[in-house]
C-alpha cells in the first residue's frame, strides 16, 4: 500500500481487502493501532490543528473516505484505487470480523443508537462479536470517562469503532488509548446512523460519480454548507496552489 501526502496529510492508497489484513496484522501484533478515515472535512480541519495532522500522520492506516481525497490524488499524479465509506463497507467489515474471530465494541452517537446498529449487524452475520456498546454523549474527563473506559476494560474487544464526529473522537482516542485495553482504534463518523437505518444512504449513481456529498447537502443544507461548498472549495484551491508550487520547484 502507498503512502500519500497531500497537503502535508497522509493517505493510504488501500482497497478494503489491504485494510482487513492490517487489522489482523495489527491484532496479532499485540500492540495498538490506529486506522483513520480521510475526507476533505478532516483534512481543513487538520491543517488547522497540528495535532490533528501529527495523528493522521503517526496512523498504522488512512483510508480515502471521499471522493475529493481521490481527486486531489489525482491532481498530484497519485492513484488511491477506491472510496472506502462505512456506510458501504460496514457489512463486509462485519463478514470479515466474524470470519477471523476479531470483536467489536460500539461507542458513539446518541443513546439507543448503538444498540439498533448491532442489531443490524447481528441479523446481517449472526456470527460477529459484538462485545458492547457505549452512547458518545458522555462527559469526556472525569468520572464519566472513568466508566466507559473501565466499560470497554471489562469486555476487552479487538477493535473499537468510535463514531463521535470527527475531531472530538481522535481527540478522545489521543487522550485515553493509553487506558485502553483493546488492539485496534477505528474512527467511523456517522457509520452507526447507516447502519442503523437513521440516516437514508444516497442513491448509487450519486456515489459512484462522487456526488454523495451533494446529496448530504440537500438533505442538511444550513449546517453542511460551509463544509461542502466552503470546504471543498478552499481544499482543492490548496492542492491546485500545492501542485503549481511543485511543478516550479521541480522544473
Amino acid at each position: 500500500m502507498e503512502e500519500i501526502k497531500i497537503l502535508g496529510i497522509k493517505v493510504t492508497s488501500a482497497k478494503v481487502r489491504e485494510i482487513h489484513q492490517e487489522i489482523s496484522r495489527i491484532i496479532d501484533s499485540g500492540s495498538q493501532g490506529f486506522i483513520l478515515s480521510a475526507n476533505i472535512h478532516g483534512f481543513n480541519m487538520a491543517r488547522k490543528m497540528p495535532w490533528l495532522a501529527d495523528f493522521y500522520n503517526g496512523a498504522d492506516l488512512v483510508h480515502c473516505d471521499g471522493a475529493g481525497i481521490i481527486l486531489g490524488a489525482r491532481i498530484f499524479g497519485k492513484h488511491i484505487p477506491e472510496r472506502i465509506t462505512y456506510a458501504d463497507w460496514g457489512w463486509p467489515l462485519v463478514d470479515y470480523c466474524a470470519s477471523q474471530k476479531h470483536s467489536l465494541y460500539l461507542l458513539g452517537g446518541p443513546q439507543g443508537l448503538a444498540e439498533e446498529a448491532v442489531a443490524k449487524l447481528n441479523a446481517h452475520n449472526g456470527n460477529i462479536m459484538i462485545k458492547g456498546t457505549y452512547h458518545g454523549y458522555f462527559n469526556k474527563q472525569g468520572l464519566e470517562n472513568d466508566a466507559v473506559i473501565e466499560d470497554i476494560n471489562r469486555v476487552k474487544p479487538d477493535i473499537i469503532l468510535v463514531g463521535m464526529g470527527m475531531g472530538l473522537q481522535e481527540q478522545w482516542i489521543i487522550a485515553n488509548h493509553k487506558r485502553i485495553d483493546t488492539k485496534v482504534f477505528m474512527v467511523c463518523g456517522a457509520a452507526f446512523r447507516y447502519w442503523a437505518g437513521w440516516t437514508s444512504r444516497c442513491p448509487q449513481w450519486m456515489a459512484k460519480i462522487g456526488f454523495e456529498w451533494l446529496y448530504r447537502f440537500l438533505q442538511e443544507p444550513r449546517r453542511m454548507c460551509k463544509r461542502y461548498l466552503w470546504g471543498n472549495t478552499i481544499f482543492l484551491i490548496n492542492v491546485l496552489i500545492a501542485r503549481l508550487r511543485q511543478q516550479i520547484k521541480n522544473s
